[in-house]
């Protein structure tokens, strides 16, 4: 018997948990309701997916969008319209905003600002100072909040708990996985000399491997002793990847493209002050131990940790030039260029930023390709090659690291909640974002 459809996906090849093969999908009301061979069905709309693989909705659970504060560099609409031309669906944005996301006034408002400018769907994380816990057990309640989120060691915005009497209080307040930036402050300090003026290589020397080790086995010291989750972002050295391995039990682990793709001394006589980023960029030993991690299943997550700054900015002498770099909208094709040289399969990639995400931090309907799951998917065609050039990057800052990087495999639609977002790098529509939902949260 026919059945009638708002849209329905047809000839693609689906990759999903349950294994990767052609299934059509049908959509009723921005939900995912059939999915196999749906020949006679009839919708309102019909997208032809042949030669493309249908993924679950991507989502970067750490992008910096700078709003408030800073919209020179990005604000919410411009982040996440250079989100969704690179496949991405649904992002979590950090509090380092100025004024940073502290207390409860705060989160309603950017959410306010957010909803319906947005072109994907998205999150907020609450920040952590060490004396705002009344209100982190308030906001990481709050509907669209993905958690509470930790700077122990000082980055780009002035949030900062460093002491473990501080981050001990932080723990035992939350009730869900908080997510961490982990460097050791008092390292930081004592070693902030050895940042030579004009001399950027030297950043992965002051913030050396033993800074990210040193803070992250405090954390899990902590975190043990409290009894709580934590997420470690952006892992940077092996050393640490072998310690979370012991810790799986209390400790979900990310790693970013930028990590996995850019080596020092390279990338630093190749970019600059552009390469510059917190935790560093390090040496090809520590590139090769993230790989482990992420081929033996340490690792649960890819996060951009889209960080954008203006080039003038940027060109400033090092150390006054500011760490961070743009990476939402290449994580996919630069990701799938590494699927494509065979160091991970396009399962494994979907499991780092879909099933991953979900998995970890409670979402409700999505990262699944599923009856009952929203009708998030990102289209991408494995053969496409293309150059990532300055000129597609939709961020405010106009430039990317991975400028004149050949990729193989490309965003080819964004679709949320059952509507086209982007086609062929096209922005479809009106802007249409809303906040994603989570089980440790609902109302």
């Amino acid at each position: 018997m026919a059945q009638n459809y708002d849209l329905v996906i047809r000839g693609g090849v689906v990759v999903n948990h349950d294994g990767v093969g052609p299934r059509d999908i049908g959509i009723r009301k921005g939900r995912i309701v059939a999915l196999g061979a749906l020949p006679h069905a009839s919708a309102e709309r019909t997208i032809d997916a042949t030669g493309l693989h249908v993924l679950p909705g991507v989502i970067d659970s750490q992008v910096h969008f700078r709003e408030p504060g800073n919209a020179h560099k990005e604000d919410l609409e411009s982040g996440s319209r250079s989100a969704v031309l690179g496949g991405v669906t649904g992002v979590f944005d950090m509090p380092n905003n100025t004024p940073p996301i502290i207390d409860a006034n705060a989160m309603a408002a950017k959410s306010q600002a957010a909803t319906g400018r947005m072109f994907c769907d998205f999150a907020f994380y609450a920040g952590a100072t060490g004396d705002n816990n009344n209100d982190l057990a308030e906001m990481e309640r709050m509907p669209g909040c993905c958690g509470v989120k930790v700077f122990m060691g000082s980055s780009t915005g002035s949030l900062l708990v460093a002491e473990d009497a501080a981050l001990t209080r932080v723990l035992e307040t939350i009730s869900r996985r908080a997510a961490f930036h982990s460097e050791d402050e008092a390292r930081l300090i004592a070693r902030s000399a050895l940042a030579e003026p004009g001399k950027v290589e030297t950043h992965a020397v002051w913030r050396d491997a033993e800074t990210a080790l040193t803070s992250t086995r405090r954390l899990l010291s902590l975190a043990r002793e409290a009894g709580k989750r934590v997420h470690v972002l952006h892992i940077t050295t092996a050393e640490e990847m072998d310690l979370l391995m012991e810790h799986k039990d209390i400790a979900s682990v990310e790693v970013t493209p930028q990590h996995l793709t850019l080596t020092a001394p390279e990338c630093y006589a190749r970019l600059g002050t552009r390469a510059q980023m917190n935790p560093p960029l390090r040496d090809e030993a520590h590139t090769k131990g993230l790989w482990r991690g992420l081929q033996n299943g340490v690792v649960d997550v890819i996060g951009s940790d889209h960080a954008p700054h203006t080039l003038e900015e940027k060109s400033q002498e090092y150390p006054a030039s500011p760490s961070g770099m743009p990476g939402v909208q290449t994580l996919v094709p630069v990701m799938l260029t590494h699927v494509a040289a065979g160091r991970l399969s396009l399962e494994r990639f979907v499991d780092l930023t879909s099933h991953g995400v979900g998995r970890l931090f409670g979402l409700v309907r999505k990262g699944r390709i599923a009856s009952g799951y929203d009708a998030d998917f990102t289209l991408v065609d494995l053969k496409a090659e293309r150059v990532i050039e300055d000129s597609w990057i939709a961020s405010r800052c106009g430039w990317t690291p991975y400028a004149g990087f050949k990729a193989t495999g490309w965003p080819k639609g964004t679709i949320i909640r059952g509507r086209t977002v982007m086609w062929e790098d096209e922005i479809q529509g009106a802007a249409n974002g809303a906040p994603m939902r989570f089980m440790e949260a609902l109302r």
